[in-house]
């Protein structure tokens, strides 16, 4: 699988009510294990202070990961998603780590 780097800013529309809110938070927390239970989400982290996540997915290409990754993500239609395809260094000292 490829690896992307993506950033995921989560706007949550005003007149939105607070059950839809936490019905679709928690549908999202049940689908990120499913995505990281197969390999399609391999990292994730939130920046301090900040109400977004930054997070390295994997996908056979970025179209699959639009379309069979992100696009399943209960939040999805709330999103702006920001993806950059990446490529191992040559100097990573993780690279020949099976993991990854």
């Amino acid at each position: 699988m490829e690896e992307f780097l993506v950033e995921i800013t989560t706007t949550i529309p005003e007149d939105t009510e607070e059950a839809e809110v936490g019905r679709r938070r928690a549908a999202e927390s049940v689908r990120a294990g499913e995505l990281a239970a197969t390999g399609h989400l391999f990292r994730l982290w939130r920046p301090v202070g900040e109400l977004r996540s930054i997070g390295i997915w994997r996908a056979a290409d970025e179209t699959e990961l639009h379309e069979k990754v992100l696009g399943t993500l209960p939040l999805r239609s709330w999103m702006t998603v920001k993806v950059t395809p990446l490529r191992s260094h040559p100097n990573d000292p993780g690279k020949d780590d099976p993991a990854r």
